[in-house]
């Protein structure tokens, strides 16, 4: 069951991770942020930093005749494709095309493109796209506080469900013309780690070029809700099963119970030979362990027998035909197999001390009634 949950959880991650960053530079309040020539340049010499891509991004109303989504627009450059994972979601063997500043294209999720009643790859209407502005007075001018493009698109993405149903790539200086963007000003830097670095060891440096005015964020904190959910999850799972567990335990409580009612004239002469107390508890102690040992051991290797046996051959099939994979996905790790036998030791050493220290304290006597 854990192996089974990891494998979800590992597939989930990677689901995410094709379109969220290893580090996220932000603005710490607002909105958009300032990024100088010699930021960029300090960030690009960085050891530890593969790519970065700059961000302008702001929800937007597109439409299609009387069809309408209410989008994410992310308006992304030239090194966003290797940034993140994004083009290799493309679907319909379509290409990976943002256009330019002057033709702007758009890069749909699929969930968009269905709410919009488009094929993104063959569509040949043109898109309406409403963007807000920044207002400098609080009543809105239709005018001057909203911005009306119209886009083609190029492509769909299918990733996952919270992406596919509410983002929309295109070119960045169409976004920031449209916003009216100071040429420096931005709404983030994603950045994409170079292999065997830990994002976290990257912060303070980071954190020395752009300063205490800009939030950093890994992967974690870009989602912690996310993260936080899988964690109580898992716990929660391993709560039940050990749940399971305890409940079993009362069949060996019972067990070692019938076998000291059994054992009472062994007992007894045990006794009678200068056995103690503590000896007799031992015994029946040592009895339930063995149990465990013996249980707990063939469990664990035939649920490792049958993970491996599903890596490679997917034998059981994840059914419903609407998931990214048609099998259950299983990750081993060593931690849970550690985790199940302290549980199964703790529950089976307290089950066994129960009938233990009672046959302990009865009194014997090899004289017949």
């Amino acid at each position: 069951m854990l192996s089974v949950f990891n494998g979800f959880e590992g597939l989930v991650k990677s689901l995410y991770g094709a379109f969220y960053t290893d580090l996220k530079i932000g603005a710490a309040s607002g909105k958009t942020i300032t990024v100088s020539n010699e930021q960029l340049q300090q960030l690009r010499g960085l050891k530890g930093v593969q790519n970065f891509s700059l961000i302008a991004e702001e929800k937007a109303l597109v439409q299609n005749g009387q069809y309408q989504s209410i989008v994410y627009l992310k308006g992304v450059d030239e090194n966003y494709r290797y940034t993140t994972g994004v083009a290799g979601y493309i679907q319909d063997n379509a290409s990976y095309d943002i256009g330019n500043g002057q033709s702007p294209k758009l890069i749909v999720g699929e969930g968009v493109e269905n709410a919009l009643g488009i094929r993104a790859d063959a569509n040949i209407f043109l898109l309406n796209v409403y963007l807000p502005r920044k207002s400098s007075t609080e009543m809105l001018n239709a005018y001057e506080d909203i911005s009306i493009d119209t886009v083609r698109t190029s492509a769909s993405f299918k990733i996952q469900q919270d992406f596919d149903n509410k983002y929309a790539i295109t070119n960045i200086e169409f976004i920031k013309r449209a916003l009216k963007y100071a040429p420096d000003e931005y709404t983030s830097i994603e950045i994409k780690t170079a292999e065997k670095t830990d994002a976290d060891v990257l912060k303070p440096a980071l954190k020395k070029i752009f300063g205490k005015d800009y939030l950093i964020q890994n992967k974690y904190e870009q989602n912690k809700s996310l993260y936080s959910i899988m964690n109580v999850e898992r716990w929660f799972v391993y709560g039940i099963l050990s749940l399971i567990l305890v409940v079993a335990a009362f069949t060996m409580i019972g067990a070692l119970t019938m076998l000291v009612l059994e054992k009472q004239k062994d007992i007894a002469v045990l006794t009678s030979l200068g056995a103690d107390r503590s000896l007799v508890q031992k015994i029946f102690l040592s009895e339930g362990m063995l149990l465990a040992l013996i249980g707990g051991g063939v469990g664990m290797l035939l649920a490792l027998g049958i993970a491996v046996l599903q890596m490679k051959t997917h034998f059981i099939p994840l059914t419903g035909g609407s998931f990214l994979i048609d099998y259950f996905p299983v990750k081993l790790r060593l931690f849970d197999f550690l985790l199940v036998s302290a549980t199964v030791f703790v529950i089976a050493f307290i089950a066994s001390w129960i009938p233990a220290r009672k046959a302990a304290r009865q009194k014997y006597s090899l004289r017949s009634e």
